[in-house]
């Protein structure tokens, strides 16, 4: 008899995966809280999977073998806590995509910049003629295309949430960009279970293996050697320190190893600090796969961007927008808002994940000529950032956030949409954020 897969959410993640187990042979049902987007279901039924929406049938479900949880779903929701009570795994799309495919695997987690370092990676790669695909948190569900392609890399940008159902996946190149305070909502609002779940990227790993991570991240540092690292340790810092194997120095950024190489950290695509670190990130992981040096400085120099990450939008009568939607947390704003070089109106606000603003304050004092508050409840942004004594505006639309931005701004000016918060209260995702912040700009 056939062993039996549920798969919990009919997202990406959960359609790719369910695809995959129906070509392994086994038994696959899939179940949403949630009503399930039409091309999903178009998916499912070409393929002839069951699926239920819009709630859980739990005898359909607890009978399963093996259950593939999407990793928005919390791991304290009543039914994991049922599946737990009867002993039946629970994995992640990732981990059970990893059974089914001998391509090398280059991760990418962190709390910030992992999806411009994970786009970043995918170019060099790409660019060098290798056969690589782009999975995880962007691109097609990895599951998907181990099903239907047939790639020699993958890379992958893995969230906490992707890494905590992960046991026996291995990272070929795994790469760990920061940590600071995201999501402790989901971690019982400890930093250690959080912290943890962040190193789960490094299990598994060999010596044949790789471990990138940013050398003076004070949390990184103080958690190393809790965890038995087995990979070769491949560190990257801003500055030149013992043993790091990427870092800057006199306007050049440098390579040591595997193979030894610079180049002028003007020619680089992606400005500002926390850019270099992207680049550095993806230059040492490309460098370890054995990309040519010279394939890696055109592709870093080459490279687009990605879109609602500090994505330049237009300059209206003197006036730049800038949109940073996917800043969902405050250190995403706080790099944004270091890299400005002009004064700015910032765009911020809602649904908060029991932000600390601390953080930013003194760049908001330092380099905003105005705030807008865009949000349903934007009581503590009052309470953080009026007694700064700059102008203020409350908003809840996009149309009025980017009217009442404009008419703070003058010529030289950048409005920024940099919101610290998740957009669920006004928006759909934080990429229907961005395209409207796109949509009223253009219509100035």
């Amino acid at each position: 008899m056939s062993k039996r897969i549920v798969v919990l959410g009919a997202g990406e993640s959960g359609t790719g995966a369910a695809v995959l187990a129906q070509k392994q042979g086994f038994e696959v049902f899939v179940s949403d809280m949630s009503l399930i987007q039409e091309k999903y279901k178009k998916k499912l039924d070409n393929k002839n999977i069951p699926w239920e929406e819009g709630h859980h049938t739990e005898e359909l479900i607890l009978n399963a073998d093996e259950v593939i949880k999407s990793p928005g779903i919390p791991n304290n929701a009543p039914l994991i806590l049922k599946i737990n009570e009867r002993h039946i795994p629970i994995i992640s799309e990732i981990e059970f995509a990893g059974r089914y495919t001998n391509a090398k695997m280059i991760c990418i987690t962190g709390s910030n910049g992992k999806t411009t370092t994970t786009s970043l990676i995918y170019h060099i790669f790409k660019s060098a003629g290798l056969n690589v695909g782009l999975a995880g948190n962007i691109g097609k569900s990895l599951a998907l295309q181990v099903a239907e392609c047939d790639y020699d890399y993958y890379v992958i940008e893995l969230s906490s949430f992707q890494l905590d159902n992960m046991y026996d996946f291995r990272a070929n190149i795994a790469v760990l960009m920061n940590i600071t305070p995201d999501h402790l909502d989901r971690y019982g609002n400890k930093m250690q279970n959080y912290v943890d779940a962040k190193f789960r990227i490094i299990r598994n790993q060999t010596e044949e293996d790789a471990f990138v991570y940013w050398n003076d991240d004070p949390i990184i540092q103080h958690e190393l050697h809790k965890y038995g690292i087995h990979a070769r340790l491949c560190p990257f810092s801003a500055v030149k320190e013992q043993g790091v194997k990427a870092y800057a120095e006199n306007h050049k950024i440098y390579f040591t190893e595997p193979m030894a190489f610079n180049m002028e950290q003007e020619e680089l695509a992606l400005t500002g600090t926390h850019n270099l670190y992207n680049s550095l990130a993806a230059g040492i992981s490309a460098n370890l796969a054995g990309i040519r040096k010279d394939c890696i400085r055109i592709a870093l120099s080459d490279f687009k961007g990605v879109e609602h990450r500090l994505e330049k939008v237009a300059r209206i009568r003197g006036v730049d927008f800038v949109n940073d939607s996917k800043a969902t947390n405050v250190n995403s704003c706080w790099y944004a808002l270091q890299s400005m070089t002009a004064k700015t109106i910032l765009i911020l606000g809602g649904k908060d994940k029991g932000n600390d603003y601390t953080e930013i304050q003194h760049l908001v004092k330092e380099k905003c000529r105005g705030l807008v508050y865009l949000g349903l409840h934007n009581e503590k942004l009052h309470a953080y950032f009026d007694s700064l004594g700059l102008p203020v505006a409350d908003v809840q639309s996009m149309a009025d956030a980017v009217k009442a931005a404009y008419s703070m701004a003058e010529k030289g000016d950048t409005v920024l949409l940099s919101p610290c918060c998740a957009s669920f209260d006004l928006f759909k995702s934080y990429e229907d954020r961005g395209n409207q912040f796109k949509q009223y700009v253009k219509s100035l």
